[in-house]
């Protein structure tokens, strides 16, 4: 992501989560990034059985499950999730993610920002899986 489209591909202070351009941020994942000075926060879509390996950067994060089913490993603790679970992970705590059948949407906030995620490419545009008909 470069840093011109830095905070959602646009310049709007407001706007529509369908009108923000999906991230690539693992093979199959997509996020559609929202970010300040100070924090980002992520509509991570995971799809049928996708996997976010093993990893850990800086960044404290927080997360909620909106739609579908996962398995959250955070350092040795591992949890089955549906809509309304939550988490949290400290910086350079190693986490997973397995996502259910139907896969998974899940909101997360990180701080400071991704900027790790700068050099990633843009997903082809599509429509947001959340919520629902969009």
């Amino acid at each position: 992501m470069n840093e011109s489209n830095r905070r959602d591909g646009t310049s709007n202070a407001l706007n529509e989560l369908g009108s923000i351009r999906p991230l690539r941020i693992w093979q199959d994942v997509v996020a559609r990034v929202i970010e300040s000075d100070l924090i980002t926060l992520a509509v991570v879509e995971i799809p049928p059985g996708g996997v976010v390996p093993a990893h850990r950067h800086r960044n404290e994060q927080v997360g909620l499950c909106l739609a579908g089913s996962l398995r959250f490993t955070i350092g040795a603790e591992t949890r089955e999730f549906g809509p309304g679970g939550v988490w949290r992970i400290h910086a350079d705590v190693p986490h997973e993610v397995h996502a259910g059948a139907r896969g998974a949407v899940v909101v997360e906030a990180f701080s400071p920002v991704r900027s790790d995620w700068d050099g990633l490419d843009w997903a082809p545009d599509s429509p947001p899986r959340w919520p629902a008909g969009s």
